[in-house]
């Protein structure tokens, strides 16, 4: 029974990485892309860690840590780097395929206009 939930896990763990790499490679702007590997990968990676996990506690009688610390590591550094990648990228002002909404749209402009003011 534990190796058919080994299996799910790692048949789970498989899909989502390879549906997070599509994501990388097939969508078309940085905003977008983003997702692939933030969301999908990290599911995709921790799945497949739990079942090393569970498949290395069970057939060697002791707790596997060195998976539980990398599911963890994974788990608080992705969205930290990821949240690290957008905050530049809009510093640098990439463009994006999405439409801002009429009243962000509004402010952003004045927001860029009364900064180019301060600077001036």
């Amino acid at each position: 029974m534990l190796e058919f939930f080994i299996s799910a896990l790692i048949l789970t763990g498989a899909i989502f990485t390879f549906i997070g790499s599509l994501g990388l490679a097939r969508l078309q702007d940085f905003y977008t892309r983003i997702h692939g590997p933030t969301k999908a990968t990290t599911l995709g990676v921790g799945s497949l860690l739990v079942a090393s996990t569970l498949y290395f506690s069970f057939h060697e009688d002791s707790i596997s840590l060195h998976e539980v610390l990398v599911t963890l590591f994974l788990f608080i550094t992705a969205p930290v780097s990821a949240h690290m990648l957008c905050k530049a990228a809009l510093h640098l002002e990439l463009p994006s395929l999405a439409k801002l909404p009429e009243s962000q749209t509004n402010s952003t402009v004045l927001h860029r206009q009364s900064s180019k003011d301060q600077h001036n």
